[in-house]
C-alpha cells in the first residue's frame, strides 16, 4: 500500500515516526526518567517481534522505540503495549516525556531524579498531555553539576546541589587539607593557615561535604535544587539561564507550571522558550515567577490559542 501524508500524520501525533525509505514506523514508548521494569523490557521485547522488525532501539531521551512496525499493525501494537502498562507517545507541540540521570543510585546524586522526575511525568507529561504549546517543550533532571544529563540544554532543567557552608572557627589549617583534595573545582584552597574557598568556582557539587575531621566543612548540607530555564541544542544552540536562587524539591513542580503558563502566554507558533526569553529579558520571566498571577489565570492561559 502507499501511504498517504493524512496516514503519516495521524499516526506522528501517537508516537510513530516514519523509517526512512519505507512504509514502516518507529513506535516511541515512554517510560519516566528511561525507567523499565523487567516485566516491561520483555513485552517491549514481545512487541518488537511480533509487530515490528525485532529490533529496538533506545533514543538519547530514554524512550525504547520499537523499530519498522508496519502501518497495519500500529493499532494491535498499541493495544498489546496497552495491556501491559505502556504507551506510545512523546511527540508533538507538547511537554515531552522526562529524562533524568542516575542521580538516585549513583554517588555523586544530591537528589532522588527518579523519584522527581515521575512526579514531574505524572504533573505535567500525563497531566497536561492535551495543552498545545509554541514548540515542544523538554524537561530533564540531572542529580549534580556533572550534568550527565544536561539539564542546562532543556527547556526546563533541574540540577541537584548542596547548600555548601563552611566555618572558619573549625579550620585547623592542615599542611594537607582534606576539603582541598576532595574538590574537584579546586575552589578550595589552604592560605595563611586557613581553608579559603573561592565561589566563583564552588559548584556545590557536594563531594567536599563531611572531608573536613574538625566538622569546618559539616557532615551533612541540605540537598537543594538550580532550575535553568531556555536551554535548546541541535541547529541552534543556547545555553539554559539560570534562575536566581535555589529551590527545594517540593518547589520544583510550582516552578514548572509558571514556566509553562509564562511559555504559552508568551511564546510564538515554532518559538523555542528559549529564544522567548531572549525577546522578552530573563528579568520579565523571573517576575512573572515571583508572583502567583500565572496560576490564577491557569484556565484562561490554557484555553487562548497559540500566538502567530
Amino acid at each position: 500500500m502507499s501511504l498517504t501524508k493524512e496516514q503519516i500524520t495521524s499516526v506522528k501525533s501517537r508516537g510513530f515516526l516514519l523509517n526512512r525509505g519505507t512504509e514502516c514506523f518507529s513506535g516511541r514508548l515512554v517510560a519516566p526518567a528511561g525507567v523499565y521494569s523487567p516485566a516491561a523490557l520483555h513485552a517491549i521485547a514481545e512487541c518488537a517481534d511480533r509487530f515490528g522488525s525485532g529490533k529496538v532501539v533506545f533514543t538519547a531521551r530514554l524512550n525504547a522505540e520499537i523499530v519498522g512496525i508496519p502501518f497495519e499493525n500500529i493499532p494491535a501494537a498499541e493495544a498489546f503495549m496497552a495491556e501491559h502498562g505502556l504507551a506510545f507517545g512523546g511527540t508533538g507541540a507538547k511537554i515531552r516525556p522526562v529524562v533524568a540521570c542516575k542521580g538516585s543510585t549513583c554517588v555523586y546524586g544530591n537528589i532522588d531524579t527518579h523519584a522527581i522526575a515521575q512526579n514531574i511525568h505524572d504533573t505535567f507529561y500525563l497531566g497536561m498531555r492535551d495543552v498545545k504549546l509554541p514548540h515542544k517543550f523538554k524537561i530533564g533532571v540531572g542529580g549534580c553539576p556533572n550534568s550527565c544529563m544536561k539539564p542546562s540544554l532543556n527547556d526546563v532543567g533541574i540540577e541537584g546541589v548542596r547548600a555548601f557552608s563552611f566555618d572558619p572557627a573549625l579550620c585547623h589549617g592542615c599542611a594537607s587539607c582534606a576539603v582541598e583534595k576532595a574538590c574537584p573545582s579546586r575552589a578550595v584552597t589552604v592560605r595563611d593557615g586557613i581553608a579559603v574557598t573561592d565561589h566563583a568556582k564552588c559548584t556545590k557539587c557536594g563531594v567536599c561535604v563531611g572531608k573536613c575531621p574538625f566538622g569546618a566543612v559539616p557532615k551533612t548540607a541540605e540537598s537543594v535544587c538550580r532550575i535553568y530555564v531556555g536551554g535548546t541544542w541541535g541547529k541552534t544552540q543556547r545555553m539554559g539561564t539560570r534562575l536566581s536562587g535555589t529551590y527545594s524539591t517540593d518547589e520544583i513542580t510550582t516552578v514548572i507550571e509558571k514556566v509553562i503558563l509564562w511559555y504559552k502566554e508568551n511564546g510564538r507558533a515554532k518559538e523555542r522558550l528559549g529564544a522567548v526569553i531572549d525577546r522578552l529579558g530573563t528579568e520579565v520571566l523571573e517576575a512573572a515567577l515571583a508572583s502567583d498571577d500565572l496560576l490564577t489565570r491557569k484556565e484562561e492561559i490554557l484555553a487562548a490559542p497559540i500566538n502567530e
